[in-house]
């Protein structure tokens, strides 16, 4: 079995975001030249997310609707964590509520996605360079 590792850097310009890294998947699963296998798209970083959903901008800013509501970012002392210094305690749950983490099949060297899967990097904390780790095994 073989194994391809590359990682992938973002730069929010605003706190939250959204950004479809489909397309930067599939290049780095070309580059790996497996075949069969699975990829795991995992964000590295406690206030970023990996997700899987459609590319449709209202269902994306439902999201972000829905995540402020639940987590809102102010007021910033409405969070016990934020009393290390830090303003970001909403972005560590709205991490927590969008997970860590994909998981996408490889099949015939492609991407094995439902119809309209995408895969999206969330941002709730942003305006520095993040990591996401594209990992690949298989054939």
């Amino acid at each position: 079995m073989k194994s391809y590792r590359e990682e992938l850097w973002f730069n929010t310009p605003h706190r939250r975001g959204y950004i479809n890294i489909t397309d930067q998947v599939e290049r780095v699963l070309d580059k790996s030249g497996i075949k069969e296998g699975l990829c795991l798209v995992n964000a590295m970083h406690i206030t970023a997310s990996v997700y899987i959903n459609d590319d449709e901008s209202g269902l994306i800013q439902d999201y972000d609707d829905w995540l402020e509501k639940l987590a809102p970012h102010d007021p910033v002392s409405g969070y016990r964590h934020n009393n290390t210094g830090e303003d970001n305690g909403d972005a560590h749950l709205k991490r927590q509520i969008m997970g860590r983490q994909v998981v996408v099949a490889v099949t015939n060297g492609k991407l094995d996605f439902g119809p309209w899967e995408q895969i999206f990097y969330g941002e709730f904390d942003g305006r520095r360079k993040k990591r996401v780790l594209v990992k690949i095994i298989g054939e």
